[in-house]
This record gives C-alpha cells, sequence and structure tokens, in this order.
C-alpha cells in the first residue's frame, strides 16, 4: 500500500531521474566530441591562414618546416597511404572476422566455440605496440627477403588487418548473440538448412551490428599509430607499390609533433582534422547501411 501511494505521489521521480542522467551523459559526450573539433579546427587555422586549403593537396612535397614561404604542405601521399592501408586490412578483416564468429556461433561445437570467444578476447586486447614489435622483428625481415626493403605498405595492411580482426569478430559474435531466439525457431520451423539460415536470416537480421563491427575496426585502422609506424618505413611518397615505404597521417603526427613549429605544428594539427573528417564520413556511411536493418 506504502509503495502504491508512493508511486501516486511521485510517478515520474525514478524514471524521470534516469532520463536526465541519461540526456546528461549524452550532453557530456556530443560536448567533448565538438570540443575535440573545435580545438583541431583553432589548432588548423593558422595553417589555413598562412599556407592556404589548396597547398596541401597541391604542394610538390611534405618538407613544412621552411615555413609558409619556403616550405612545402603536400598531404595527399599520406592521405592515400592512410587510405589505402585501412581499405585494404578492413576488406580482409570484415570476412574473416564475421566467418569466424558464424562458424564459432553457429557451426563449431559449444566448447570450441567458448574457447575462440577467450582467444579472440585476448587478441583483442592486446596493446597494438606489441602487433608492432611482432610485425618489426618478425613480418619486416620475412617481407624483405622476398622484396626488400619489408617495411612497406604490405606490411602495415597485414599487422591492420591482424589487428583489427579480433574486433570485427567479437562484435559481430555479439550480434549473433542478441539475435532473437525466434528468428532461428522460425527458420528451422520452415524447413531452412543451416547455411541459408545464416545468409538469408542472420545476417540481415544483424546488419546493424555487423555495421557497428565494421565501424569500429575501420575505425582502429584509421587512428592506428604505433604499430603503423614501425612497419611501414615512414617514407613520403604516393604508394604505387604494395613493398613501397609509407607514412600515414598519424605517423606523420607522432614522428614531427616533438620538434613541430609555427605553420609546421599546424599543419600537423591539419593532419589531425583530416583524420577527424574521414572518422566522420565513416559514422555517416555506417549509419547510411544501417538504415535498411531488420533488427537493431
Amino acid at each position: 500500500m506504502t509503495s502504491s501511494r508512493s508511486n501516486t505521489l511521485f510517478p515520474w521521480s525514478r524514471d524521470a531521474s534516469l532520463a536526465w542522467f541519461l540526456r546528461g551523459c549524452g550532453m557530456i559526450t556530443g560536448t567533448i566530441v565538438l570540443l575535440i573539433l573545435l580545438f583541431l579546427l583553432l589548432e588548423s587555422s593558422v595553417a589555413f591562414r598562412e599556407v592556404g586549403l589548396t597547398r596541401f593537396f597541391t604542394d610538390a612535397s611534405w618538407h613544412p618546416s621552411g615555413g609558409a614561404s619556403q616550405g612545402t604542405f603536400n598531404l595527399v601521399p599520406m592521405l592515400a597511404a592512410t587510405l589505402l592501408s585501412t581499405v585494404v586490412a578492413v576488406a580482409l578483416a570484415t570476412p574473416l572476422g564475421i566467418g569466424s564468429a558464424m562458424f564459432a556461433h553457429f557451426y563449431a561445437p559449444r566448447p570450441l566455440g567458448h574457447a575462440y570467444g577467450k582467444v579472440i578476447e585476448l587478441l583483442a586486447g592486446i596493446p597494438s605496440v606489441v602487433y608492432g614489435l611482432w610485425g618489426l622483428i618478425v613480418l619486416v625481415p620475412l617481407v624483405a627477403r622476398v622484396q626488400p626493403p619489408g617495411a612497406s605498405l604490405f606490411t602495415a595492411i597485414v599487422v591492420l588487418t591482424i589487428m583489427i580482426l579480433p574486433t570485427i569478430a567479437l562484435l559481430a559474435g555479439a550480434a549473433f548473440e542478441n539475435l532473437p531466439a525466434e528468428y532461428l525457431q522460425a527458420s528451422a520451423a520452415l524447413g531452412l538448412s543451416r547455411g541459408r539460415t545464416v545468409l538469408s536470416v542472420v545476417l540481415p537480421a544483424t546488419r546493424s551490428g555487423l555495421a557497428t563491427a565494421i565501424l569500429l575496426g575501420t575505425g582502429r585502422a584509421i587512428g592506428e599509430t604505433m604499430a603503423v609506424l614501425m612497419v611501414a618505413g615512414n617514407v613520403v611518397q604516393h604508394p604505387t607499390g604494395l613493398f613501397q615505404p609509407v607514412r600515414t597521417l598519424t605517423a606523420n603526427i607522432a614522428l614531427e609533433m616533438a620538434y613541430a613549429m609555427a605553420d609546421h605544428r599546424s599543419a600537423l594539427f591539419v593532419c589531425g582534422l583530416l583524420l577527424m573528417v574521414l572518422v566522420i564520413v565513416l559514422v555517416g556511411a555506417a549509419e547510411w547501411v544501417s538504415q535498411g536493418r531488420i533488427h537493431g
């Protein structure tokens, strides 16, 4: 009776408090993102004012230490290396990650699937510098035997693929785990085979979760710094072959921020702003893909 009277007197107290708390969390998160974007814009404004936007795409090379009048600020080779390494790594890791998650959830015996999940969790928790160290000590010498110098776009792609595969596999597995049992029961009632169920029911129903998995994997690949810095070769040049040394935008910031000054420093913030724009475009694309989902 007391509980009923309390709910009558304060019908919205608990729900309203939770709603305001969640709104506050959302506002704080959005504010942080906007502040980061504003910070990048402010720090990049010096380069936009002194150097100009077009020179970041039309200058002959990247040698910014001479100042706005004498230096060159071409970011295209590093942008191309970033996009190529990310796109190819995601293209390789996505079918491997989703396929392995499907095997663990729908084909493997339960003990094997459970053991697989633990191994993937372990791989996802390994620091990126450890992947980079493995790539530098093991992978680069192996590639150098086939095609010197070894540190190249190819090694960066391999390391990135191995790094983001556990992320995609874990999130894809979570999407499969949260699939309502009614979907599988309805498929079984219709007499669909396991393979047909996976292709025609599971994948369309978990499209939103799979898009999120690919989004987060791609975001990690775009933003990876240490591992790529250790295995890519760090030469600023247009990547015209898989075995050429390259430098990504993140590696460029890490290598040069310690001593950069004036226009050079501001140009490095332009690199960060470019990365932020890439992530925003990526989020928009993932949202567009997930619009046609059956189950969110």
